[in-house]
């Protein structure tokens, strides 16, 4: 069990605290008004936890309130640490960037993408190039959703049965086994696209490895960095600590809803958005980040290797908007490049809230967020538990309240 604790005062750090306290009075308002069931947000500079603050419930019905060790379904919050994993691989020089991602998925050996038409209907050509490694780590192999509901390929994924991305009763392996029987939407390479990539990438790790996913990434990555939480389902101990999930009504308001099946092991790891972790753990995982692949003497990656993941890997220095696919040509993306892995900061100009240049991070479905800001040695995560319907402003107004309280 980790518990997250305070280590600093604010001012200690070079933080402000009537800013901090604004960004507290903000999610406790959304809170008392019925659009969060709670929340934690942590804020860490120079490596010390100098703000933490939990408010409301982890489960509203029971009235279990908020704890700094409540467990949170982290969904693509997930994708970061799958990628450092293959990462890791790669500097054991069992994996290549630029290696087909058919050297060890067979059924990706003969890729077709999307020409025209729809359903059976649908016309294909054989792709120009392979999908390589870093096509799925920058989301630019030419895969998708079937929750977009924006492309024709979006529709065949749903017809088979993919809308929430895995097959009906499949592991990894068949699930993936599934998404390369399917056309690609774009060549490779050529525009991005937040994908199901990192779920083939974790069937990567898996056949690179000769271990299952959710034992690489504890023997690997959770166990050397002590994230005692983590992982792919929860214990009987840890269940009381589960934050039930909630979704929006038409309104805004929150109500139960099902979420991830964590008690015993699940037949589909998800290196997509199959874990859970505890604000604890995902801190050990941020600060060894922050230090650029080190932690407390654990080294997991180069300091150049953190580096590259960190850098915009989309061609030209494009960012999402003007490289992305249809659906993400969106003002959210303006400012805002693809690492392996991560979003980076290009243009804090451009961003729809304050970021500095090369911040970098990701989000999850259910409202969750992290990013590491380099150039104000800064870590900051967000938990709650909601699934959103409407597109509401929890990420762009958590990142105006940080970038408030920052003293230079």
């Amino acid at each position: 069990m980790g518990h997250l604790r305070q280590e600093a005062e604010p001012r200690e750090a070079g933080l402000d605290p009537k800013a901090l306290a604004r960004l507290d009075q903000h999610f406790a308002h959304l809170v008392d008004d019925d659009r969060l069931p709670g929340y934690l947000v942590a804020v860490a500079r120079h490596g010390l936890v100098a703000h933490l603050t939990t408010y409301g419930c982890r489960d509203r019905e029971a009235q279990l309130p908020v704890e700094s060790d409540t467990l949170w379904r982290i969904y693509s919050m997930t994708k970061p640490v799958t990628s450092v994993a293959a990462l890791m691989l790669l500097e054991e020089g069992r994996l290549r960037l630029d290696d087909p991602v058919a050297d060890f998925i067979p059924a990706f050996a003969e890729p077709r993408v999307y020409v025209s038409g729809s359903g059976p209907d649908t016309k294909t050509r054989p792709a120009a190039q392979p999908i390589l490694i870093r096509h799925l780590l920058t989301h630019t192999a030419g895969l998708t959703f079937g929750f977009y509901h924006s492309h024709p390929v979006d529709a065949l994924y749903r017809d088979a049965g993919l809308e929430s991305s895995v097959a009906p009763g499949a592991n990894l392996a068949e699930t993936v086994d599934v998404y390369a029987s399917l056309p690609l939407q774009f060549e490779p390479g050529t525009e991005w696209n937040y994908s199901v990539a990192t779920n083939v990438l974790g069937r990567v790790i898996e056949v690179v490895s000769g271990r299952d996913l959710d034992e690489f990434l504890a023997e690997r990555i959770f166990g050397p960095l002590g994230m005692t939480d983590a992982g792919f389902r929860v214990t009987d101990e840890q269940a009381g600590r589960l934050s039930e999930l909630y979704g929006e009504d038409a309104e805004g308001r929150i109500t139960p809803i099902a979420g991830l099946p964590l008690h015993g092991r699940p037949r589909f790891l998800s290196g997509s958005g199959g874990m859970v972790a505890g604000a604890h753990d995902y801190h050990r995982f941020m600060e060894m980040l922050r230090r650029r692949g080190e932690l407390d003497g654990t080294r997991l990656l180069a300091p150049e290797t953190v580096d590259m993941m960190a850098s915009n890997h989309l061609p030209g220095n494009a960012d999402r908007r003007t490289f992305g696919s249809r659906v993400h040509q969106e003002p959210g993306n303006a400012g805002l490049g693809f690492g392996l892995g991560v979003s980076v900061v290009l243009d804090p100009e451009l961003t729809r809230a304050p970021s500095s240049e090369g911040a970098f991070g990701w989000s999850g479905v259910a409202s969750t967020t992290f990013w590491v800001d380099p150039r104000h040695d800064l870590t900051v995560q967000f938990f709650t538990q909601v699934r959103p319907t409407t597109s509401h402003s929890i990420f762009p107004e958590l990142k105006r309240l940080v970038h408030e309280a920052v003293l230079e």
